[in-house]
């Protein structure tokens, strides 16, 4: 049960929007390219006397969904801040409401719907995780290995069970997928092992990916087109291993149909894909109700986002390894002042005071944003 409303409603007096860039420790590649450093926009929302932070997770070019950094930022600073600003929210699902008619850019809508659940949190003296309505204190963790050279990624597995992750998933394309998995399996053939297309087979591709039915994977996550359920019906009746869906799941309905279909059997869910916590947890309950398991897959956030992440990774169903591996993994310097690190596979809820936990480095982030603009009513 979500926690009960205030008993007044929340003002939101002034919002901030940035532009961030933080260079990541080592490129990152998967089936559509390489990526070196992730650029951000940060939304703060004021009101109450408090701050709520949130991350977008739109990527420069879309290569994982439409929506882009440009686009996002225009639908914030046109759009959905302009419409919040100087407005009275009894909770958050007002703001997942108001901001429904426009379509797409669930990433845009994430950013600031869950800058207001962290507002809304701080201001009832709460974490997030309670108002949400998880159990946790700490939450499974995996690494998600991006694709290099077979030795290279053997050393990386090797490292990384080592350090006590609950899962591997490696990146996988066409012409590096099964050699991969049989050097990985050769050598660890206990692990839990999942692997990631991105979208980059079709059903041509049906004798290789009925081939990793043999390698013991928890679930091969989205082997197919972003936007065709269609063919991932077909393709998991010709598979004994579950597919998950990630880049097909950006509404509720989307995992309805999924779910009723048989499209998939493991359902990632990224807040940011589904446009906030309110249809998440949506996502989740459904997927609760159909007793498929879910996890939290992750955009290499920075602190903010991944605290996010974590505190919704507390909900009953996320019953998988979710990517909210340690942030020292992808940068030198996070926007926030705690670490954000696992330990044997865990990683503990943020509880440094009320929302999602953590603090915001400020002089850091003065230092890093291309632009900022503050909004008034």
């Amino acid at each position: 049960m979500l926690h009960s409303p205030l008993r007044d409603a929340l003002v939101i007096d002034s919002a901030e929007l940035r532009l961030i860039e933080l260079p990541l420790l080592h490129p990152f590649t998967i089936a559509t390219g390489t990526m070196v450093k992730k650029v951000m926009p940060i939304v703060v929302l004021r009101g109450g006397g408090h701050e709520g932070y949130a991350e977008g997770v739109a990527d420069v070019l879309p290569d994982y969904l439409p929506e882009t950094i440009v686009s996002s930022m225009m639908m914030m600073r046109d759009v959905f801040l302009p419409q919040v600003v100087g407005k009275s929210f009894a909770n958050p699902q007002q703001i997942e409401q108001l901001f429904r008619p426009w379509r797409d850019h669930q990433m845009a809508k994430a950013a600031v719907e869950m800058a207001f659940w962290d507002l809304w949190a701080k201001v009832q003296g709460l974490p997030l995780w309670h108002v949400l309505g998880g159990t946790r204190s700490e939450v499974e963790v995996g690494v998600s290995l991006g694709i290099k050279p077979i030795p290279q990624t053997l050393k990386d597995v090797r490292h990384h069970v080592q350090q006590g992750y609950r899962r591997i998933k490696l990146k996988v394309m066409p012409g590096h997928d099964l050699k991969l998995l049989e050097a990985v399996r050769a050598e660890f053939p206990n692990i839990h092992l999942t692997v990631d297309a991105n979208c980059c087979y079709s059903l041509a591709d049906l004798m290789t990916l009925r081939k990793m039915d043999h390698f013991d994977l928890d679930y091969i996550e989205q082997p197919l087109a972003w936007n065709d359920l269609h063919d991932h019906v077909k393709l998991q009746a010709a598979l004994d291993t579950p597919i998950c869906l990630d880049e097909c799941i950006r509404t509720l309905s989307d995992c309805r149909k999924a779910l009723v279909s048989d499209a998939g059997r493991v359902i990632n869910i990224k807040v940011g894909r589904l446009g906030g916590h309110t249809v998440a947890r949506q996502v989740h309950d459904l997927c609760l109700s159909h007793n498929v398991p879910v996890w939290c897959g992750g955009m290499l956030e920075a602190g903010i986002g991944r605290a996010h992440n974590i505190h919704l990774c507390t909900l009953e169903q996320f019953s998988r390894p979710g990517d909210t591996s340690s942030s020292s993994r992808y940068f030198e310097r996070d926007i926030i002042t705690e670490k954000l690190e696992t330990a044997d596979g865990l990683m503990p809820v943020p509880c440094n005071g009320a929302g999602i936990g953590v603090t915001m480095d400020w002089g850091f982030l003065d230092s890093i944003s291309s632009s900022v603009e503050v909004f008034h009513p």
